[in-house]
């Protein structure tokens, strides 16, 4: 479907067998990109709706992970498109499951944020802590995605910076864009 060389994010494959590692499972693919992007949309659901639903964990879940879930589809659908337009005919049925595939790790990025929430819903954590919790799952997976694209990369130690800064002010301006609001 996509030509050319692999991008930096695609470089290690899947094993002779054809599955996937479990580090690839765990740390939402090789796909840095749609598991930032996938974390930053958690986040900012995560966040948006901390204040109406901090006392209905359930209800903020189900929002969350529906945000998620509707803009992965999207995702799908307009990269689906943009595939279909550049080889100039509709995608079959295994090249639009390659990018659902591909993109996977947006949702596989609010696992455990949402997991945290769920925790909370149940009432094994606090409310706050939860959330608290959720948040800070998220800006780990920033952080470790800074340092897994530098790595791959090959960056400097000022360039691995620079990459964990940019991921985690992007995914802290939801929280500080929050709390602006709010208060």
């Amino acid at each position: 479907m996509r030509e050319g060389p692999p991008a930096a994010s695609e470089k290690a494959g899947p094993g002779a067998d054809g599955e996937r590692p479990l580090k690839w499972r765990v740390f939402g693919s090789p796909h840095i990109a749609g598991t930032v992007y996938g974390t930053i949309v958690v986040l900012a659901s995560l966040t948006a709706g901390a204040d109406a639903y901090r006392d209905d964990l359930w209800r903020l879940l189900g929002l969350a992970g529906g945000t998620v879930l509707v803009l992965w589809l999207a995702h799908v659908y307009s990269h689906g498109l943009g595939e279909s337009l550049s080889l100039g005919r509709r995608l079959t049925t295994d090249e639009l499951a390659a990018i659902a595939r591909r993109e996977f790790s947006m949702l596989l990025a609010a696992a455990v944020p949402l997991g945290a929430v769920a925790l909370g819903a149940l009432g094994l954590l606090r409310e706050s802590t939860a959330l608290w919790l959720a948040v800070a799952a998220g800006v780990a997976t920033l952080t470790a995605q800074g340092v897994r694209y530098a790595r791959l990369e090959h960056l400097s130690r000022t360039g691995t910076a620079v990459t964990v800064a940019t991921n985690l002010a992007l995914g802290l301006m939801i929280v500080a864009l929050k709390a602006g609001v709010a208060h």
